[in-house]
């Protein structure tokens, strides 16, 4: 157990209630400034195929809960591990009958669902990859290019659509000649389809274990579509040893989720590595509980997830920066909500974006005031092709920024490129390349079989790499000044949105080859109608139009500017942006996180407008 520190003055010190692995780590210098860290800490052995813990826990723990999400009535429907077992390996016989293979994957275009839950499983038991695809493909997009693009690269003999009139858009825009559509309800008059309860009710036989049985660490499990900062998706292939070694190396990091069953209340996308890998897995691992968040963090949404906080009270909480500024406010202004929501949690944990300090200090605020001591807060970082951990912290952290250090079995080189350190990533959780895009996985790797992931670190203390590693950007976002300074995105970024906030949901650093920085901003709608005395569902223009909103951020960026006076962290300009990201122009990520690349293109015009006389414009002391 970690030991609770003592402090002068009567303030409560941080702690961690959590038993923790050993914080260790190996270092190599290399020729050229660069090194390479890792744990000194074997990893131990784990599973060979993700599904064999399924079998596990219905084994040991037959009726214990395994996924729950509301029914139309709003009550839980609940599913066991022992009645998962039983339709999972049903699933898998319908899918072997059907002829389905890696050349003719399960292709899932809905959200996170039980029956979505149990096709992926079914999938993977069979051997069988399963694609699941961001909704937003399907749901958002006008023009359905990203879809079709990952249908014909895959090729699926099956798709899958919970709601058949709510995908009817998308599947008219598909050519699905020869091609098996599963719905779970509301079939589309016209539409040949097959019903998932019928899956599910298949008699099996002994193809079942047979092909269970040739499923090995390194067969594909999943092929997880990423955009990355350009271009069209691509699919990262996911095998089941990179997924059980990741969740054997949480599992070496944080003992404590093998102590007690984890209890998990989520909305996080089962497409994308974060939800699907790192919480889906950590369930299944470990025999815990996954309640299905329908919410999401977008107004409208996060009040289902609110509604479900009041109901399940959970052991670990899982969300983006995002989600936590928007649940922040119910949790403060509802003392009930705040003191169950903390009353059986181990840890908060953030990923895919740093959290900006502000939001740092309120979630211990609110930890102090429910429970009477600082919760712990935890990060990791790694990539869709890591499936998803290289680093995780372990170890007591005061602050946003760190990302831990290397987990057992991963190795991390640091290479001098930029005035920066990239990082690059060796080990059993690395992918072995993306779906048929070998030209894509000869330039991912560097001549030491390293991924070359893109990110930047450094040490938080350069003597000592236990103490952590600091995220600091993607490499090729950075840029130079006309003075000749680079600036920093990534590090600049979160600073801009804590100075700004709550007006700012998220902005664009802008200045390459230019005498100051400026900033694209897209603005946080509540939080900046709530800055300007108007009502939370003000349209956009008018809140751009605010002077009130205009001088709140200008003071906020200034205080900013006084803190931080040189060249390279100095906000000069700013222009607030009448249009939302365009998920069809790459310019948000399936998470909403913002594509900077992407953004800078697509509104080169506006950068100019930016660096101009124009009246938009506000400028910054």
């Amino acid at each position: 157990m970690i030991a609770e520190p003592v402090t002068a003055g009567g303030e409560t010190p941080p702690r961690a209630s959590l038993e923790f692995g050993p914080a260790r780590v190996a270092r190599d210098n290399l020729p050229g400034g660069g090194f390479i860290l890792r744990s000194p800490i074997a990893l131990e052995p784990h599973a060979a195929n993700i599904c064999d813990y399924l079998g596990e826990w219905a084994a040991r723990t037959p009726d214990r809960c395994f996924l729950a999400e509301r029914d139309p009535e709003q009550s839980w429907r609940k599913l066991s591990y022992g009645e998962a077992l039983r339709r999972v390996r049903a699933i898998a016989q319908a899918l072997l009958a059907r002829g389905l293979s890696e050349d003719h994957p399960v292709m899932i275009l809905s959200d996170n669902g039980i029956e979505n839950g149990l096709l992926q499983l079914g999938a993977m038991y069979a051997g069988i990859p399963v694609a699941p695809i961001s909704p937003a493909y399907s749901l958002n997009s006008v023009d359905f290019g990203k879809l079709r693009h990952v249908f014909e690269l895959i090729r699926p003999g099956l798709v899958f659509a919970s709601d058949g009139a709510r995908f009817a858009p998308a599947l008219g825009a598909l050519d699905l000649d020869d091609v098996e559509i599963l719905l779970t309800r509301n079939r589309p008059d016209g539409l040949e389809s097959t019903a998932f309860a019928e899956l599910a009710a298949t008699p099996v036989t002994a193809a079942v274990d047979a092909a269970a049985a040739r499923v090995g660490p390194d067969s594909v499990a999943k092929i997880l579509f990423t955009s990355g900062s350009t271009g069209l998706p691509k699919g990262v292939i996911n095998t089941h040893l990179m997924m059980c070694s990741n969740q054997q190396a949480i599992a070496q990091i944080w003992p404590f989720v093998t102590r007690r069953p984890p209890v998990l209340v989520d909305w996080l996308p089962w497409n994308h590595t974060f939800g699907g890998n790192h919480n889906f897995n950590m369930i299944l691992r470990n025999g815990g509980t996954l309640y299905i968040d329908a919410g999401k963090p977008a107004p409208g949404l996060v009040e289902l997830s609110v509604a479900n906080l009041r109901d399940v009270a959970p052991t670990l909480y899982f969300n983006v920066p995002r989600g936590f500024d928007m649940i922040l406010p119910f949790l403060e202004q509802d003392d009930a909500l705040r003191d169950h929501f903390f009353s059986n949690l181990d840890t908060i944990f953030y990923a895919a974006a740093a959290l900006p300090q502000n939001l740092w200090r309120r979630l211990e605020a609110l930890a102090l005031a429910a429970r009477g001591e600082r919760i712990a807060m935890t990060s990791a970082w790694g990539a869709t092709e890591t499936a998803p951990l290289a680093t995780g912290v372990h170890f007591p952290i005061d602050r946003a920024g760190v990302i831990g250090i290397p987990v057992p079995g991963c190795e991390l080189k640091m290479v001098p490129n930029g005035g920066k350190l990239e990082m690059r990533v060796r080990g059993p959780m690395v992918t072995p390349g993306y779906y048929k895009r070998d030209d894509l996985t000869g330039e991912a790797f560097d001549e030491d079989g390293f991924y070359k992931i893109g990110d930047a670190g450094k040490l938080a203390d350069a003597d000592d790499p236990a103490k952590g590693i600091l995220f600091d950007g993607r490499v090729a976002e950075d840029f130079k000044l006309l003075t000749g300074s680079w600036v920093s995105v990534g590090t600049l970024r979160i600073n801009a949105v804590a100075a700004g906030a709550p007006m700012i949901q998220d902005c664009v650093i802008a200045g390459h080859d230019r005498d100051e920085i400026g900033l694209l901003v897209f603005l946080n709608g509540a939080g900046a109608a709530e800055i300007a005395g108007l009502d939370a569902g003000t349209p956009l223009a008018e809140l751009i139009a605010s002077e009130k909103i205009r001088a709140a951020l200008g003071a906020g960026l200034a205080a900013h500017n006084a803190a931080h006076s040189g060249s390279s962290k100095r906000i000069g300009r700013v222009l607030l942006l009448g249009e939302p990201p365009d998920i069809d122009a790459n310019e948000i990520t399936d998470k909403g996180y913002i594509n900077q690349r992407a953004v800078l293109e697509r509104r080169a015009g506006l950068v100019e407008t930016l660096f101009s006389g124009d009246a938009r414009v506000i400028l910054i002391d």
